[in-house]
């Protein structure tokens, strides 16, 4: 297959990329514009060409095109003769939705919109698109994805904005989108990540104060890294789920301060004491209670989560040890 990976330098990106070096016959072609993954992320997990927009030809091997999903005549030219499109170049984040609304709606937004359209143009059949439980808001959960949405944060609405037009170009153009809601990520490789597990593990490496934004009552749902990029596997090769949401997830709802006291206890296996927590001010656009109910993904996908949280934990703060 011919895939073209947006934000493909990034944490999901590069652990996509590395399962599919496992098989023969695939063709990858990275858009990134390395605000946060680097050109030593993707090299670690490939041996790839760089191309110029000038340069851009058929798919061969793995190429990465520095560049930007606002970028609309680009987006048409690194798309033709993609079999599908993985979209999960994006603004990420509550708190940087909430400094720079304007910002998120731009990328989350038009940059998706951009790569729609170019998979119309290009007749690419199959379209990714990586999104969260942020679009459903302040619910009773577990969110499922029959919820009528009401996102309480600007990441959460630009996000929903996407989900919409992945709906509209299903069912207008007939392009077989998927819309994953991803839960918390984390594992391996997520070095530049700047959620709750990655950020704590490295702040207390450097001897850091772990800040926990209000009581730490508030859960939310952690997805390990496998079992997420399993799901966009299947989101690829299944058929018949054309225009499809599915929440993608754990299903098991953990406060922050209870991830935070696991953590510092492997932590403390791997002979890194003395970490400070304090409890900060609550955060705007954070919603207080967040887990899903992947039940959708189990019957339609084929899909659940096999790696436990005490096991992904492990893992991940060996990762950053080493």
């Amino acid at each position: 297959m011919n895939w073209l990976i947006t934000g493909g330098c990034g944490f999901i990106g590069i652990s996509l990329i590395k399962t599919l070096m496992n098989e023969n016959n695939h063709n990858i072609r990275v858009l990134d514009n390395l605000t946060t993954g680097t050109r030593e992320d993707l090299l670690e997990v490939c041996t790839y060409s760089e191309k110029s927009v000038e340069s851009i030809n058929k798919f061969n091997g793995i190429e990465l095109v520095v560049g930007d999903i606002l970028d609309e005549k680009l987006a048409v030219k690194v798309t033709k003769n993609a079999d599908v499109i993985i979209h999960l170049a994006a603004n990420t984040g509550v708190g940087p939705s909430v400094e720079n609304p304007r910002e998120d709606c731009m990328i989350n937004i038009i940059g998706t919109f951009n790569y729609l359209e170019a998979a119309k143009i290009n007749n690419v059949p199959k379209f990714i698109f990586a999104s969260s439980g942020a679009p459903a808001g302040e619910v009773e959960p577990p969110i499922h994805e029959e919820l009528p949405p009401h996102p309480v944060s600007p990441y959460g609405a630009s996000k929903l904005a996407g989900e919409g037009y992945c709906s509209a170009y299903y069912k207008t153009f007939g392009i077989q989108t998927v819309v994953l809601r991803f839960g918390n990520v984390y594992g391996p490789g997520s070095l530049h990540k700047s959620s709750i597990i990655a950020k704590f593990i490295r702040q207390a490496l450097n001897k850091e104060v772990l800040e926990i934004y209000g009581d730490g009552a508030q859960t939310r749902d952690f997805i390990y890294i496998d079992d997420l990029i399993n799901a966009l596997r299947l989101a690829v090769t299944t058929d018949k789920i054309g225009g499809e949401v599915f929440q993608i997830a754990s299903s098991q709802e953990t406060t922050v301060g209870e991830i935070t006291k696991k953590m510092i206890e492997i932590l403390n296996q791997n002979n890194i004491n003395d970490i400070d927590v304090i409890n900060g001010e609550t955060r705007l656009g954070d919603v207080k209670r967040n887990y899903s109910d992947t039940s959708k993904a189990k019957n339609r996908l084929r899909w659940w989560p096999t790696v436990s949280q005490d096991e992904g934990l492990k893992n991940t703060v060996e990762y950053f040890v080493k």
